[in-house]
């Protein structure tokens, strides 16, 4: 069953996350710790035949071979190719996740628009649901082990109440190469349209949009076969195996004690457990398990889903909607608030300090404007320049350039000149010759003096 924690992660707290890790179904201990011991003995071996067994001529060789290895890991691009693998991976995991079909939608539109309080109309309602549902067995029992086991045969499907001794007759007289999971969403179709001839739908809008919810429904099953069908590429899968397993074993040899080719010489701190290269191995092929774990989640592994309650949900929910709530409605009536102008629902004692917060309105809401009357009134609109048409400027924006020329320019502020104000007949803005001439006689005025 799927191990869930949503509630010990509800709020964050000091140790919050440390708290998961003493658990040990669904954890990475219980996926990783045969391969870590399995890599914990070798390296053992390996240290124990370097101390006891070589000689000192073999002990400088092994060391070459050694330093060797220990570069070689350098070259293993192991967290990129891990990453976007495991990244692949989950991706693929949800969107599995969303591809199983749900009823929900699809008994709330038989429950409204297949009308009929008789038996005959009862019965409609539950034999439309229930090759709805017969459809996702048939799927889940071909991609899921759980189900499988469950259902081993269509003698079993037709016990737990998913088809009759007729339907299977009529099922299996259909002969095809290929799954036939498809042929319940045909059967309601064909008794959709029947039930719409005999008046149980009020409109053709209504069987419309059956069949439309029927269509998204069994395109969620035909996506979940595919996903069965169509694997991640083996060879993808097989480089981030071999780089993995190659990783590490480079490390088994590599990462070991060595000691100074030369008499005197310094060598390296001799630690008998190598605790480095252990949290390595359990990142890193821990990283891996997880790939492995959630490739295929329709497994029986702790994580994966669980279909067998997702089948009894499905079927117990739909033909509770589509039969004993079929126009079981409680009365309508005024609700608490009718003579209120504001709904505000109570607080308990516990969330009572929730009420003190405002309401957020916005990230601007509390920006302020600035006090000058004159920056809020409206900008008039400034003469068009005169444009011209640029090819190679044109070629790229497709849009013409202004018509820049020294006759725009004129004096402004010392050092800065500025585009006059054209007039729409072409001649010069008055009030822009006039400012000229003034900061040109203020000019030589002020030249003039000592």
């Amino acid at each position: 069953m799927t191990i869930s924690y949503t509630l010990k992660v509800a709020n964050s707290r000091f140790g919050g996350f440390s708290k998961l890790l003493f658990r040990w179904k669904g954890s990475i201990y219980k996926l990783l710790y045969k391969e870590f011991i399995v890599f914990v003995v070798l390296y053992t071996v390996l240290s124990l035949v370097y101390r006891r067994l070589l000689t000192e001529e073999q002990k400088r060789f092994y060391t070459k071979v050694a330093q060797y290895c220990n570069r070689s890991t350098d070259l293993i691009p192991i967290s990129f190719v891990l990453g976007f693998y495991v990244t692949l991976i989950v991706n693929r995991w949800w969107a599995q996740y969303t591809s199983i079909p749900l009823p929900d939608q699809l008994m709330c539109v038989i429950s409204s628009n297949v009308h009929g309080k008789d038996e005959k109309g009862r019965i409609l309602r539950r034999t439309l649901i229930r090759y709805a549902n017969l459809s996702a067995v048939l799927i889940l029992r071909s991609v899921s082990t759980r189900v499988l086991k469950r259902f081993p045969t269509m003698d079993h499907v037709v016990e737990a109440g998913f088809m009759t001794q007729d339907e299977r007759k009529k099922f299996e007289s259909l002969h095809s190469d290929f799954n036939k999971y498809w042929i319940p969403c045909v059967w309601f179709t064909n008794l959709a349209a029947q039930a719409r001839r005999d008046g149980r739908f009020h409109d053709e809008v209504a069987l419309r949009l059956l069949m439309d919810e029927l269509n998204l429904y069994r395109a969620k099953c035909s996506m979940l076969f595919h996903y069965d069908w169509i694997s991640i590429p083996l060879v993808y899968t097989q480089v981030v195996t071999i780089a993995v397993y190659s990783f590490f074993a480079f490390c088994l040899i590599g990462r070991q004690f060595l000691e100074p080719l030369e008499p005197g010489q310094e060598g390296d701190l001799d630690m008998y457990i190598p605790l480095p290269t252990l949290l390595q191995f359990f990142f890193y092929a821990g990283w891996l398990k997880v790939a492995e774990q959630i490739i295929n989640p329709f497994g029986e592994d702790d994580d994966d889903f669980e279909t067998n309650k997702l089948i009894d949900r499905n079927l117990q929910v739909s033909l509770l909607s589509v039969d004993d709530m079929y126009q079981n409605l409680p009365p309508a009536v005024k609700d608490k608030y009718w003579n209120e102008s504001t709904a505000l629902p109570p607080y308990t004692t516990a969330t009572a300090a929730e009420t003190l917060k405002p309401s957020y309105m916005g990230s601007t809401f509390d920006m302020r404007m600035c006090k000058d009357t004159e920056q809020s009134q409206p900008a008039e609109a400034s003469p068009s320049v005169p444009r011209i048409q640029t090819p190679l400027l044109s070629r790229f924006f497709a849009a013409t350039s202004p018509a820049i020329s020294i006759n725009n320019f004129g004096w402004g502020s010392r050092g800065h000149p500025h585009l006059r104000h054209p007039q729409a007949d072409g001649g010069e803005d008055p009030e822009s010759v006039a400012c000229i001439e003034e900061e040109t006689e203020d000019e030589e005025s002020g030249a003039g003096e000592p």
